[in-house]
């Protein structure tokens, strides 16, 4: 399996933060075509100023780079900003935490799924319509074409965030980066989201990085799972092998803290 996403010896420091404090600090793994990997750690941990360095949205100018991050054969850190924006319009589609502060309030829904397709190609209005309304069912959206005329306000979060990931598919990405995608639904609608990624995957063979601090969401999704402390991978594993049995502490911890029927977190 080639990999799509190659990340190697990254480190990241903040300019404002301390000589020896790094954001990031020496990460390496990858992802392979089609290969479902969660990316997981408390707040702090690195993994969203990771999720940030790989789309390009971390402004170079308040922190320093080193290491290598290659998608698709290119390396992100020699790209243009035109360059990037380029990757991010054709290669990789990103899914934010928040829908409702992700997206333009006084635009409606159908110009901001197909916005992509706007500024990286050469389609018609009509062929761009075309194009929103079926990423819009791939994503189970009932009714596109009223969805198409509404304001985010109108609909709920759990159809937002079909909304978000229908933007983010649009163009056909080979890597789906999805940020926290479920921490502000209920737990039906995270289940229905995570099944939508799922199948997105099964289908069109995107590969997708899942960044959460929630082991129990990344076991419903994902094949392997990365873990990380304090900007370093702790453990890189198969993700069944991690809740059989971790290797790291910190791991264990996290594991610890999942809630079950009879021990909830409060």
């Amino acid at each position: 399996m080639a990999d799509i996403l190659k990340v190697q010896d990254l480190r990241v420091h903040f300019k404002d933060a301390a000589p020896d404090r790094f954001a990031v600090d020496g990460l390496n793994f990858s992802i392979g075509a089609g290969e479902i990997v969660g990316l997981v750690g408390e707040s702090g941990s690195g993994k969203t100023v990771t999720a940030m360095s790989i789309s390009g949205l971390l402004p170079r100018k308040k922190a320093n780079f080193s290491g290598s991050i290659t998608l698709d054969g290119r390396e992100i850190f020699s790209c243009s900003d035109k360059e990037m924006l380029r990757i991010l319009g054709d290669d990789l589609g990103i899914v934010f935490q928040e829908p409702m502060t992700s997206m333009n309030p006084v635009m409606r829904i159908g110009p901001q799924v197909e916005e992509c397709l706007r500024i990286h190609t050469k389609l018609s209005k009509a062929e761009r319509k075309v194009r929103a309304l079926e990423a819009m069912a791939q994503v189970d959206l009932p009714d596109p074409e009223a969805i198409y005329d509404k304001y985010p306000h109108e609909l709920s979060g759990g159809m937002l965030q079909r909304v978000m990931i229908a933007a983010a598919i649009i163009s056909k990405p080979k890597l789906l980066l999805a940020d926290e995608p479920t921490t502000a639904l209920d737990v039906t609608i995270q289940a229905e989201i995570l099944e939508l990624l799922k199948k997105l995957n099964r289908e069109h063979g995107m590969a997708i990085l899942l960044i959460s601090h929630n082991l129990h969401v990344v076991r419903k999704l994902c094949g392997r799972v990365a873990v990380m402390q304090r900007g370093k991978l702790v453990e890189d594993r198969q993700v069944e092998d991690i809740f059989r049995d971790p290797q790291h502490e910190y791991t264990k911890k996290l594991l610890a803290a999942i809630p079950t029927r009879d021990r909830r977190l409060v």
